[in-house]
């Protein structure tokens, strides 16, 4: 017999689609974590998390093969009310999307008598898949070290993490943060480089000499601008001719009640709007557009930007000759200002 609590606690697990999709694969074939995430085209840290929770309910086995770990569902007592929901459940759907996975399922298992290698499995969806050493912050501190950045400014620092990234490739690097706190830990993250330099200020008013740095960064922190133009103005005004701002921020959106609790003073910039600020500063706008979409609800979409400071006559020309190949400078579609901001971005 199952007690009420126990009919509740697998009738909720039956609530989520992705663990009815992998009951459905595991009751017919032992299949890896790998294996799963490509069958069902979801990414693996989602595979193993309900992987997991049908582990722990008593419904699913994994034995260890070589370096992979197989997974099947347990086959229990036909007359168990799980055996008995699952087989009636099972027996039931008519999906097409069940059976898409099953067919992926059975070309993966035909696929195997190939023995192919882990790395060849995966082609054309690497960046879906974890394997030891291969991170997106391992790539990042390798492609840092390609850099050559000079005197680099980052504005609305936090606690160094990003500063921290590029501290190798930069001939100085400042801090600057409103919070105390925040600025009390980047010092004890970068402390020790004679290069780094730690300021508590507003990016409205940065208190730095005009033309002071080559890069000044703006990563996740217009956002909490009720005045971004005074914001990229400074960036603007202590760059040195030929120096880049580089501006990392949410795409216009509409989901200001999740983004308030984070202290979001405004609802993002479409990429045309933040060009358009760009330009306002007096700016070389290379590139102004969506660069990434969050997995989760609600999709935020990230907004990054490149501008140069005017310099000397090779670098206008050079960026005269960039333009006329480049065509438009921003790349996404865009809506422009959200509604009723734009008289606080002027």
């Amino acid at each position: 017999m199952t007690t009420l609590e126990g009919a509740v606690s697998l009738l909720s697990l039956l609530s989520d689609p992705t663990r009815i999709r992998l009951m459905a694969l595991l009751r017919r074939e032992e299949l890896s974590v790998v294996e799963l995430t490509r069958v069902l085209q979801l990414s693996q840290s989602r595979v193993s998390t309900h992987l997991g929770r049908l582990r722990e309910a008593g419904l699913l086995r994994d034995r260890r093969l070589g370096s992979s770990t197989l997974y099947a569902a347990i086959e229990g007592d036909a007359a168990a009310l799980p055996s008995r929901l699952w087989s009636t459940l099972l027996g039931a759907l008519d999906d097409g999307v069940i059976e898409a996975d099953w067919q992926r399922c059975e070309a993966l298992v035909a696929a195997r008598a190939s023995a192919e290698d882990w790395p060849d499995s995966i082609a054309g969806q690497l960046e879906r898949y974890y394997s030891p050493g291969r991170t997106w912050e391992a790539t990042a501190r390798g492609l840092v070290g390609l850099l050559r950045l000079g005197d680099v400014l980052d504005v609305g620092a936090g606690d160094g993490v990003v500063s921290e990234l590029l501290s190798c490739s930069a001939t100085s690097i400042t801090l600057l943060d409103r919070s105390e706190r925040m600025i009390e830990a980047a010092r004890k993250r970068l402390g020790s480089l004679p290069s780094a330099r730690f300021h508590v200020g507003d990016m409205h008013q940065l208190p730095m000499a005009e033309e002071s740095f080559d890069q000044v960064l703006l990563f996740n922190c217009l956002t909490y601008s009720r005045a971004p133009a005074r914001a990229i103005a400074e960036a603007s005004r202590v760059l040195r001719p030929g120096g880049r701002l580089v501006v990392v921020t949410l795409n216009q959106h509409t989901h200001g009640h999740i983004t308030q609790t984070y202290s979001h003073v405004n609802s993002g910039f479409s990429p045309e709007a933040l060009a358009a600020l760009l330009e306002g500063a007096g700016l070389s706008v290379r590139r102004a557009s969506v660069s990434s979409r969050e997995k989760k609800v609600p999709y935020f979409e990230v907004v990054s930007a490149f501008a140069d400071k005017p310099g000397s006559a090779a670098a206008r020309a050079m960026n005269g000759h960039e333009a006329r190949h480049r065509g438009a400078r921003v790349d996404a579609p865009s809506k422009g200002f959200g509604a009723g901001q734009k008289e606080q971005y002027d």
